[in-house]
């Protein structure tokens, strides 16, 4: 935040189903102490008409040169852009809060840059649910972390791993396991579709030791995460029946309360959870 006491700049990068709300709802005041000040898209005529009925109309910048003046950058693109908007922000300073957090395991340098350029990496729980238990396990031994999805195939449709396995889910009417791994090869297979998984493991054992189950599953409606953790302090179960975006199948409605929740968190003189 700024010294003089002003709100905190916020920049988002990407107005698609998760983006536009998230940027809709802090222009109407739903996060105090941040205010919207700049968004980027693919389509720059579609993002001016998008955010024209905003109360404070944002500028709408190149992704490159997104952060230039922001405090804090939420990242909603595709995952091939993902660099170009994480690299400059954590370059800048901010406060970087990224959806594609599967290119974290991906980029995993991002955590040192971040430390020397003062910037911090800020990870919305997203879909997932008790992420804070899984940190306080942490502190201690996991033994077994475990996450299993289930989601209709839609949600899954057009993931590199099902096209480079041949795997075709047309037509399907009984449920189908697609991915048996870890968390890395989730991350990799499933770009736009499981990033919980990468949540679970930089919050637990790491992308290795966290196994991933992926289940297309035409019998449920809802995008189903259930995660179970085995430590020195306990053991959990933990199941969200999360609904689909109406906008975009392959993320949850609660992604984008999720980030809403991690920028009030930002400003919030009452932080509840570890």
């Amino acid at each position: 935040m700024d010294s003089d006491g002003d709100s905190m700049k916020l920049a988002v990068a990407g107005l698609g189903a998760i983006g536009l709300r998230v940027a809709r709802a802090v222009d109407e005041g739903a996060v105090p102490g941040i205010t919207l000040t700049s968004v980027s898209a693919r389509d720059r005529q579609a993002a001016v008409k998008k955010v024209a009925g905003f109360s404070h109309v944002p500028e709408v910048r190149p992704l490159e040169t997104l952060c230039e003046g922001a405090d804090v950058v939420v990242e909603c693109v595709p995952a091939a852009e993902f660099l170009k908007i994480a690299t400059p922000a954590i370059d800048a300073g901010c406060v970087f809060m990224p959806l594609s957090v599967g290119q974290l395991l991906e980029h995993p340098g991002l955590s040192d840059r971040a430390a020397q350029r003062g910037a911090r990496i800020v990870v919305p729980t997203g879909a997932l649910i008790g992420l804070d238990t899984v940190r306080a396990m942490a502190v201690g031994e996991i033994t077994q972390a475990r996450l299993t999805t289930r989601k209709p195939p839609a949600g899954l449709a057009g993931a590199p791993h099902l096209e480079n396995n041949g795997i075709s889910l047309d037509g399907l009417t009984q449920p189908l396991k697609v991915f048996d791994g870890n968390a890395l090869g989730a991350a990799r297979g499933f770009p736009a579709n499981v990033n919980v998984a990468a949540a679970l493991a930089l919050a637990g054992v790491g992308p290795q030791k966290t196994l991933v189950e992926i289940w297309a599953d035409p019998t449920i409606d809802r995008n189903v995460q259930s995660v179970t953790v085995v430590s020195d302090s306990g053991e959990a179960a933990m199941t969200m029946n999360n609904i689909p975006s109406p906008d975009n199948p392959r993320t949850g409605r609660i992604v984008a309360n999720s980030v809403i929740a991690a920028l009030r968190r930002l400003t919030s003189p009452v932080v509840i959870g570890s």
